[in-house]
């Protein structure tokens, strides 16, 4: 990716952009819980609205609205016109109303901000310092089902917007050869296992997870009714004790879920999975990998979400590239078999034993 050589100056107020970000961010946060951001937004086809005019309407002072839109103009989020009515550029529009960017604000301000400030300290001790913010925990999914609500919603909205957009078009893959047993590793809410039980009627789930997260996914796919479908096995896959998963599964799948380990951690996961897999049996993994992403907006997202890992989740996993998945995966006995992309960010590795 080709970087833009900038002048003396523009590296300069880069650096002084880079050096205020947090204030930006937070003066963004603020525009949008304070409602400025919607009410502004609501007056474009009359010209925009004045400071004095929000003041009114939010019942907020005209000094607090003045310093926030202020950051905001400077920031190229908010443009004031020579009425003095301010306006949204495009910049502030997808602020104020892009989905995607709505549930990137949400994760960092919700789950991330606090523990952030740990990042150096997780550096050096390659543990997830910043979790203390949230909780005592050694990792992130230990916790996920004891999150206050505000942040645990932040945290799942964050998550299954990368993956609920593509399980369409990942479902067609996964039923091709009609499987009758499918074991969903990393199972989280069991959304993937819903949405199986939907697409095919004859489908049998396995969800194996922690047992916070199962417990979870097995009282959403009952509510659901498909009790009788959808069973469960817990597992600690940070446990330094053997593992063993059970066999029988004609696929098994993993969404998103490797990238939360280290790359020892993955190699033992996939080699466990490897040891239950009957000749016949496929292993699918679906990611997003840094390497595999046409805009370098996707990518961006990705690596700032690998800090995440480091500070919050556990310290020592990332968003990788695919390379690195390759070779874990030969080093696991397992031969990928198709190479597939999904939808515009994902990829589906579809995997069997080295003897086929």
């Amino acid at each position: 990716m080709s970087i833009k050589k900038l002048t003396a100056i523009e590296a300069l107020e880069e650096a002084q952009r880079i050096a205020f970000a947090p204030f930006v961010f937070q003066a963004t946060i603020s525009l949008r819980k304070l409602g400025v951001f919607d009410l502004i937004f609501s007056k474009r086809k009359k010209g925009g609205i004045t400071t004095d005019e929000i003041s009114k309407e939010l019942n907020i002072s005209t000094y607090g609205i003045g310093v926030l839109l202020e950051i905001a103009e400077s920031s190229n989020i908010v443009t004031k016109n020579a009425e003095n009515k301010y306006e949204l550029t495009n910049v502030g529009y997808f602020l104020s109303s892009h989905e995607t960017v709505n549930v990137n604000i949400n994760f960092t301000n919700e789950v991330c901000y606090k523990g952030l400030y740990h990042l150096d300290e997780s550096i050096k001790e390659g543990k997830p310092a910043g979790l203390t913010e949230l909780g005592n925990w050694s990792t992130i999914y230990e916790g996920l089902s004891q999150l206050p609500d505000e942040i645990k919603k932040s945290w799942f909205e964050f998550d299954h917007h990368y993956s609920d957009g593509v399980f369409n078009e990942a479902l067609e893959i996964v039923f091709r050869k009609q499987p009758k047993t499918i074991f969903d590793i990393g199972g989280n809410t069991g959304k993937f296992a819903l949405s199986a039980c939907k697409f095919d009627k004859n489908v049998n789930i396995k969800i194996i997870d922690l047992p916070g997260q199962l417990h979870v996914a097995l009282e959403n796919t009952k509510k659901a009714g498909f009790s009788n479908r959808v069973s469960g096995y817990e597992i600690d896959w940070l446990s330094k004790n053997e593992l063993k998963i059970p066999q029988g599964a004609d696929l098994i799948w993993m969404s998103q879920f490797l990238d939360c380990f280290s790359e020892e951690e993955i190699l033992k996961i996939i080699t466990t999975a490897a040891k239950s897999m009957s000749d016949d049996a496929e292993l699918l993994i679906m990611e997003t990998f840094t390497d595999r992403q046409k805009f370098s907006n996707a990518k961006f997202i990705l690596e700032a979400t690998s800090l995440y890992f480091t500070v919050l989740a556990n310290g020592n996993s990332k968003m990788y590239p695919a390379e690195v998945f390759i070779k874990l995966i030969g080093k696991a006995g397992l031969t990928i078999k198709e190479d597939i992309p999904v939808g515009e960010y994902h990829t589906i590795l579809v995997c069997k034993r080295n003897n086929i």
